[in-house]
């Protein structure tokens, strides 16, 4: 069985500073200099040299702005609390219609989860290509308030562009008819045969 080993604070009773040389050191991180990086920039530049390698100096980067973005709200939102919304105001009743304006709610998309079981007709800024196919398939209409813009995929109008560019070599490519001969030349490795 092991002796059990006297503390190093049981051993240093008696000894006035414990270890710490004379009393006045032993004061939070005065005699050290600070924590840290303290002391890189101050007291005539004495510690830049040494601080130059890291980047500890001047500012870096920027803060990305954040942008507004869109905030959506789904089908299943109005389904779950169709009559609190009703009661509050938020959805009216008007020619068979339930009509609702997305911007009481502070929001600006339609978004498809959910099912409708009702006719809605919803004023919105953006909303997604799913959401208007259920909400038209069950007799209803999205009223979209911005015009969407289509994005044109680059990839595919590059490919356009070289669909056309090889019609067109293939065209230039070809043997021309001689007026006499209306049969155009063949052509064996490079060399017209007639």
């Amino acid at each position: 069985m092991p002796a059990r080993r006297r503390r190093k604070t049981s051993r240093q009773r008696g000894t006035h500073t414990h270890g710490w040389g004379a009393k006045k050191k032993h004061r939070g991180s005065g005699h050290r200099g600070g924590y840290g990086m303290a002391g890189t920039g101050k007291r005539a530049d004495a510690k830049k040299p040494s601080i130059w390698k890291e980047d500890y100096f001047g500012k870096y980067g920027f803060v990305r702005p954040r942008s507004c973005g869109t905030q959506g709200i789904n089908i299943s939102y109005f389904e779950e609390k169709y009559q609190t919304l009703l009661n509050e105001g938020l959805i009216k009743e008007e020619q068979g219609f339930s009509v609702i304006d997305t911007s009481s709610f502070k929001m600006n998309k339609l978004l498809s989860c959910g099912t409708p079981t009702k006719k809605y007709r919803i004023t919105t800024d953006y909303a997604s290509k799913n959401a208007i196919e259920k909400i038209k398939a069950k007799g209803g209409e999205v009223i979209l308030n911005r015009e969407v813009k289509v994005k044109k995929d680059p990839k595919k109008e590059n490919t356009d562009k070289n669909s056309n560019k090889e019609k067109a070599s293939v065209k230039e490519n070809l043997p021309k008819k001689d007026e006499k001969n209306p049969q155009p030349h063949k052509q064996e490795n490079g060399k017209q045969v007639k």
